[in-house]
């Protein structure tokens, strides 16, 4: 094991509904430290730091074939909020062996709901860690998606920034790849003759995660993460903020303002769903706790004694 000081304290799962129990395939997490997990609304999260999931992930690359496949999700406010309305969906986000917190929407949450997490954990940060680590290990890593090109620049200048780095393979499906079966057959065979450890997959939310879970039966690699646009920014196709930004907890204004006409929609209607969402968790719990707190405080029947 490589687990370091964060990750050798094993987490317990807290209890909570049935949701977080449903796995039909066998987890990688059944054989590594699973750290805190809570749901909110019908996603479950995991109370996680960035150095705690590279462990986790790296130890599941380094025994890639022997543990199970590790799927990977990022949880955020829309994709929290998406998963209120679609099935499928929530589904595939309930199967993930790893759910990362990837807004900082959740990590607030997070603690007003009394289950703070240290750390966001963003897909695309996860991704440049595990490139790191990869260079290091000499994990295969494969990028999959993005827009047309972008896999292939991004590799380009990971390669720069982390000497050594293997990225084996890069492949962008055509728009409407879901509904043709040819093509479906063409990424796996693309993934499966380049055998990477690490699938890093940018085909935007919901589709990406739905497609992991689908198809984590027919992958034989270590991990599969999503990474949203971390590609097309790594291609130089994308701005993100500044470092200073994601500081204050202000890159998705930052995001806002650069795509008004993408964004302004999901951000102005789908936020406020997000916070009625946590508001309405936050009431029940809070009512939950005054119950119990009022039963302990009644004063209980003195039990009847034998022969009364």
């Amino acid at each position: 094991m490589v687990l370091g000081k964060e990750g050798t304290v094993v987490g317990m799962i807290e209890e909570q509904a049935g949701l977080l129990a449903e796995q039909e395939a066998p987890s990688a997490m059944e054989k590594l430290p699973r750290p805190p997990r809570f749901l909110l609304g019908r996603v479950p999260v995991d109370r996680i730091s960035m150095d705690y999931a590279a462990v986790l992930v790296t130890e599941a690359l380094l025994h890639c074939g022997e543990l199970p496949l590790l799927t990977i999700v990022g949880p955020n406010a829309q994709l929290v909020t998406l998963a209120e309305r679609d099935e499928r969906f929530a589904e595939a986000m309930r199967k993930a062996d790893l759910a990362v917190p990837d807004g900082i929407s959740v990590v607030m949450a997070s603690r007003l709901l009394g289950q703070p997490i240290p750390e966001r954990v963003t897909g695309g940060d996860l991704m440049e860690r595990m490139c790191k680590e990869a260079a290091h290990y000499g994990f295969r890593v494969f990028f999959l998606g993005g827009l047309a090109g972008a896999a292939r620049m991004a590799a380009f200048n990971l390669r720069r920034r982390y000497p050594g780095l293997n990225i084996c393979g890069t492949y962008c499906p055509p728009p409407g790849f879901e509904n043709d079966a040819a093509e479906q057959t063409r990424i796996l065979w693309e993934i499966g003759h380049s055998a990477p450890d690490l699938l890093c997959v940018a085909f935007g939310a919901p589709k990406q995660e739905i497609w992991m879970q689908e198809n984590r039966n027919r992958l034989r690699v270590g991990a599969i993460l999503p990474v949203g646009a971390a590609f097309d920014t790594w291609a130089g196709l994308r701005r993100r903020a500044p470092r200073w930004i994601q500081r204050l907890a202000l890159e998705w204004f930052f995001r806002l303002t650069m795509e008004p006409w993408r964004l302004g929609r999901r951000y102005l209607v789908g936020n406020t769903r997000f916070i009625r969402l946590v508001l309405r968790q936050w009431a029940r719990q809070t009512e939950e706790q005054f119950r119990r707190r009022v039963e302990d405080m009644a004063p209980r029947k003195p039990a009847a004694h034998e022969g009364d």
